[in-house]
């Protein structure tokens, strides 16, 4: 069974942005598909490719930004 997810849980779930996705799916480091307007990608290939990173010690991408909440 396939198990895909939005851009948006692939980015929760890596920590990545979603520009990083969209760019890791372009450069097919990961596997993604068009699903009508948006992208999908493919959990399998995305935890794949998680692991290899953590392996390697290579977390490189844009970080998430640290918004200052207001006091």
């Amino acid at each position: 069974m396939e198990d895909w997810l939005t851009t948006f849980e692939a980015s929760h779930i890596s920590g990545y942005e979603l520009d990083y996705i969209r760019k890791l799916i372009r450069a097919r480091k990961i596997l993604g598909r068009k699903w009508g307007q948006s992208w999908q990608v493919d959990r399998k290939s995305l935890m794949q490719f998680l692991s290899h990173r953590e392996a390697h010690g290579e977390k490189r991408g844009r970080k998430p930004i640290k918004r200052r909440t207001k006091k």
